[in-house]
């Protein structure tokens, strides 16, 4: 259980009350909690998946310590039917989702994540892409400033007819608090755009839909 807020003597207080009804163990400031590590400075706070990601890769990935500079090459389009199907599928299950705190990776695992029911050589072969990229920057952090404005900034962007079976679009956006990225999204389109414009447009129209809701 994390407990937060900006008043520390009610913080104390909700703690002392929640001892009095359960066996609970306070653990301090917030460091560590579900593989998401946690570092408080003066300028403010970074979040990151460091020694989750080096955990993953000791225990499930890479044998060998070769990176690359993007997590997917440049125009891939990938279908169901690319490469030899897996023996076992459930280390690609496993590794395919990873980092929540990498919005970098967002698009690769949007599209490798569409594979996991029947995963191939081929989507094998770019998940551990994503794993090598990962592995040359597994100390870039979220970073959170004390002091920031409270002014959204949103930016979307989307591709067009990107899926070679469908024919559907991408959208995807991010949002910022201030100088804080706190949402984005990969998401694949409904409908088959008819121009580009038309694919921008349903980008921006779920970039609205989240900004209404923040």
């Amino acid at each position: 259980m994390i407990i937060t807020g900006d008043d520390s003597e009610y913080i104390a207080f909700v703690k002392a009350r929640l001892h009095d009804q359960f066996l609970m163990t306070d653990l301090g400031p917030l460091r560590y909690f579900l593989g998401i590590e946690v570092s408080s400075t003066s300028d403010g706070f970074y979040i990151s998946q460091e020694k989750y990601i080096q955990d993953l890769l000791a225990r499930d990935a890479l044998g060998d310590e070769r990176t690359v500079e993007t997590p997917m090459e440049l125009n891939v389009k990938l279908q169901p039917t690319d490469g030899d199907p897996l023996p076992d599928p459930t280390r690609y299950r496993h590794l395919v989702y990873i980092a929540v705190t990498r919005p970098d990776i967002s698009y690769p695992i949007h599209i490798l994540s569409q594979f996991v029911s029947a995963p191939t050589t081929v989507h094998y072969s770019h998940l551990l892409r994503v794993l090598r990229y990962l592995h040359g920057t597994i100390t870039r952090p979220l970073f959170f400033p004390r002091f920031s404005s409270l002014q959204l900034q949103c930016y979307s962007d989307a591709t067009w007819t990107s899926d070679p079976l469908d024919r559907c679009s991408l959208s995807a956006y991010c949002v910022f608090l201030g100088g804080s990225l706190i949402a984005w999204k990969t998401k694949k389109q409904t409908a088959v755009s008819r121009s580009s414009v038309e694919a921008e447009l349903r980008a921006m129209a779920l970039l609205t839909a989240e900004v209404t809701w923040l």
